[in-house]
């Protein structure tokens, strides 16, 4: 009678969605060319989305689940829909399949239905909070419709052939609004479209280095003039409009999810400073599809209304879809790209945009054109004369390479030379290294500033300078190692500097202190005494640049347990460490909030009931010794180890 109904609503919406899919993928050409292995990556799809992925997904337990369910049972489900009743096959093993993946679907539905009854407040509501419902209706209509192909119900219940008019409208209409939503959301825009822009997403990675355990967290480069006389750029001069990101960018910002994850971690949002990650990325979304941001149905940026925003892929960013401000807050503590279950990559976006409003309208506010200025006319960030670089080492004998020509550790000292607090954990490293008998020494006025601040800042031309000069110095002399006691600069050598055509690193490990003190220990060099706590308790504070950026946790710990100390974890610790608020150059641009990330993290301290709090980063003591006391006392690992060195007793020798 009507058999060619259902197939025929099945094929009508691919059609559209494949229309739609195409409209889609556009919108994501029109940023900027970027390279990538089409076949190698569609086919790494599947484990990236089912190990990678769900790796991090993992971490919500309920979610993961649930979404194991609702999102496998769905792919499997519509996959066998396609066989069973789009193309008729007949057959009663994939009919039964089909019933099963439904089944499976309807289950995690309810579990996403249960979710949205009382949402937490980082999830988006709106559109959202009917996707449970659409979820169920879908299961529940081609359950039914399912039966008579698995054989339970007659045939003539098939829809078109029951003879009852009402219940096949009634069937039809429950097939188009669940397929609808499931297709069109997909690719027109919806709740669906992170499934679609998500898998391709994990398939075209900016970053594929991130996936099978790998880790990918230094800065792309800007790509300059090649007159190295000349301040102008080449093809790429920071990101001014949607279309000036990589067009697999603009897809990753498609595939939000809007979880809310990065919003709940996000120090800068908590402290009440004009941006929410989340927000962010879904205002990206809006920059390259046009419109405005008045549908946006999550938490808005702290003290900004929602609906003012408008863009377009031609636009200025910054004059009319997101603030200066709001890129200016971040930390770039990568809390954010560290919790997302898709993978998206804010900090990147973030310093594109930066670099704009630094390299080509000069906008670095308060403190950044200054600091900047600093380090191009001194070499350092607070405009010292480089020659007191070295005046903290002058009773400390320390070897200088130019002299010495030949090392086994190179100490970089970073610009912790010019302060009086770093120099009492340089000068207690250095202890450490003559009690283990290292061979070390030190660039002296040869060391320049690392260039971290810069890069955060957007200057990336000042970065590359400086990375180049220091590279050049390195090329002159043999070491196998270098060590510092700065997470920045420690990055920065090792995650940044690789780009630039120099083999001055080539060979070389570069180590974060914690690390080398703790080879030292297990290599029975250093020789220790139980640290006496007199009762009182110890937590240790992850710095971002050490932990999320370069995933070291154990060092530091190790280290610690060594001494005899039992630490007191903060909720928020490990990968989930809360920024001290001091990287991303945040304390020189200072945009206010309600509240001083410091201080919040000094509550995360206190919570412990901890009298001291070990940190392994000099940006990190500063900004924790900045909060007003009482508080437990600041002590970075080398000072508490230093303060340990086992004496020889009498008779030993020495």
């Amino acid at each position: 009678m009507l058999d060619w109904l259902l197939p025929t609503l099945i094929a009508v919406l691919l059609v559209l969605a494949g229309i739609g899919a195409v409209r889609r993928a556009n919108l994501w050409r029109a940023g900027q060319a970027e390279k990538v292995d089409v076949i190698a990556g569609l086919m790494a799809m599947p484990k990236r989305y089912l190990h990678d992925l769900h790796h991090v997904v993992e971490r919500d337990k309920y979610m993961s689940r649930t979404h194991v369910a609702t999102g496998g049972g769905f792919v499997l489900a519509m996959a066998l829909v396609v066989l069973v009743h789009l193309f008729g096959i007949e057959s009663k093993i994939l009919a039964w399949m089909l019933l099963g993946a439904l089944t499976m679907m309807f289950c995690g539905a309810l579990f996403v239905f249960k979710r949205r009854i009382n949402p937490p407040s980082r999830l988006s509501k709106g559109p959202w909070m009917r996707l449970p419902k659409n979820l169920l209706v879908f299961s529940i209509t081609f359950f039914v419709l399912t039966l008579p192909a698995a054989g339970v119900l007659p045939e003539s219940f098939t829809l078109g052939a029951m003879g009852n008019w009402i219940l096949t409208i009634v069937l039809s209409v429950l097939v188009l609004l669940s397929l609808s939503e499931m297709l069109f959301g997909m690719t027109w825009g919806g709740p669906m479209k992170h499934a679609f822009a998500g898998a391709l997403h994990l398939a075209f990675h900016r970053r594929p280095e991130r996936f099978g355990g790998g880790r990918s967290t230094g800065l792309k480069a800007v790509e300059l003039a090649s007159d190295s006389n000349s301040m102008t750029f080449g093809k790429i001069h920071g990101v001014a409009k949607p279309s000036d990101f990589k067009w697999n960018q603009l897809l990753g910002f498609d595939a939000c999810v809007q979880c809310g994850r990065c919003e709940a971690v996000c120090p800068a949002f908590a402290a009440g400073q004009p941006l929410n990650p989340k927000k962010l990325i879904q205002d990206m979304v809006v920059g390259f599809a046009g419109g405005t941001d008045e549908k946006y149905a999550g938490s808005p940026y702290p003290n900004k209304e929602v609906g003012k925003a408008k863009g377009g892929v031609d636009q200025i960013i910054t004059e009319g879809l997101i603030s200066s401000e709001t890129l200016w807050s971040c930390t770039t503590c990568r809390a954010c790209v560290e919790e997302c279950p898709m993978m998206i990559e804010h900090v990147d976006a973030i310093v594109d945009m930066r670099r704009f409003l630094t390299l080509e309208k000069g906008e670095t506010p308060n403190k950044g054109a200054q600091v900047l200025e600093n380090i191009i006319a001194t070499d350092n960030p607070n405009g010292h004369s480089p020659a007191s670089r070295t005046h903290w080492a002058a009773d400390q004998n320390l070897k200088v390479m130019k002299d010495v020509k030949q090392v086994d550790v190179l100490f970089w000292v970073s610009d912790g030379a010019f302060d009086m607090r770093s120099q009492r954990i340089l000068r207690s490293f250095v202890k450490l290294l003559k009690a283990a008998n290292v061979d070390v020494a030190i660039l002296g006025d040869e060391e320049l500033d690392s260039g971290d601040v810069a890069r955060r800042l957007g200057d990336d031309a000042t970065f590359q300078s400086l990375a180049k000069r220091n590279l050049a110095v390195l090329s002159q002399y043999q070491f196998n190692k270098i060590v510092t006691t700065d997470p920045h600069a420690f990055h920065c050598l090792k995650n940044e500097y690789g780009g630039f055509g120099s083999d001055a690193l080539k060979g070389v490990d570069v180590l974060h202190h914690t690390t080398f003190l703790n080879q030292l220990i297990k290599e029975g060099r250093l020789e220790l005494d139980a640290f006496a706590s007199n009762g009182g308790k110890v937590t240790y504070h992850d710095p971002c640049y050490l932990g999320r950026y370069n995933g070291e946790y154990e060092a530091p710990r190790e280290l610690l347990a060594s001494l005899g100390i039992k630490i007191a974890e903060m909720e928020r610790s490990g990968y989930r460490s809360r920024c001290c608020g001091g990287g991303g150059g945040a304390p020189i641009t200072d945009i206010p909030g309600e509240r001083r990330i410091a201080d919040m993290r000094m509550e995360d301290v206190t919570s412990t009931g901890a009298d001291m709090v070990a940190v392994g980063c000099q940006q990190c003591t500063a900004m924790l010794e900045g909060v007003v006391e009482p508080r437990p006392v600041i002590r970075d690992i080398a000072e508490i180890l230093a303060g340990q060195i086992r004496e020889p007793k009498e008779g030993e020798r020495v």
